[in-house]
């Protein structure tokens, strides 16, 4: 069968990101979402404790997959997330290098997604250094120029940057998606999307309609 045939026959999977409210993690399970993302003390208007991320993620165990999103977070950080939020995946949003990734997987036992931020083409080949070392490469835009956050900005990188391009990891895109513009998305290949802003009223507050147009436009 041919890949792109192969790529419409499989069901696109969602990751819902920036929850911070209890009624948003039912929307969010409710309609199907396959990845919860929350934002563990990070500089974020999402940003959670490990807390408040252990108790708003427990209703999705076993229902959907609990990723809990850091920047730069270091062991004391990553070990307390272990213990006290017990994840499925850390999405490591910063500067982490491969052998940094390495090392932290090794004591946290958990799965790893890795953020990397595209601009331009070129921006694609750190791709490449984090084969083999995580599970999943979320590729996200850029941060405007002069912004701290990392990601939740609702920008849009080019996706036509992806045309032609090909990962033995799979790949995960975010960056601006929108009930609106998840079609287009579909076209570049990528199967698994994730999204936050594009389904909130305000920062951290999700649109429970727009989630629920974001998951079936997702799936058509």
């Amino acid at each position: 069968m041919p890949f792109f045939v192969y790529i419409a026959l499989m069901k696109a999977q969602i990751k819902i990101c920036g929850l911070t409210q209890p009624k948003d993690v039912e929307a969010a399970l409710l309609y199907g979402a396959d990845m919860l993302g929350f934002i563990v003390e990070a500089k974020s208007s999402r940003r959670l404790s490990v807390k408040k991320a252990a108790q708003l993620s427990r209703p999705a165990f076993g229902a959907a997959k609990r990723v809990a999103v850091t920047v730069n977070a270091d062991e004391a950080l990553l070990a307390k997330i272990r213990a006290d939020m017990r994840p499925d995946f850390i999405q490591f949003h910063g500067d982490e290098s491969p052998k940094t990734i390495r090392s932290i997987g090794g004591f946290t036992g958990l799965a790893a997604i890795k953020a990397i931020t595209i601009r331009e083409r070129a921006d694609l080949s750190q791709i490449k250094d984090y084969a083999g070392c995580v599970d999943y490469i979320l590729l996200d835009a850029k941060a405007p120029m002069g912004e701290s956050q990392r990601g939740g900005h609702g920008v849009v990188f080019d996706w036509k940057l992806l045309k032609d391009f090909s990962c033995a990891t799979p790949l995960i895109l975010a960056g601006g998606l929108n009930p609106f513009n998840i079609h287009a998305a579909k076209r570049t290949g990528v199967n698994f999307f994730d999204v936050s802003s594009g389904v909130e009223n305000t920062p951290g507050v999700k649109d429970h309609k727009k989630i629920q147009t974001f998951m079936k436009a997702a799936h058509e």
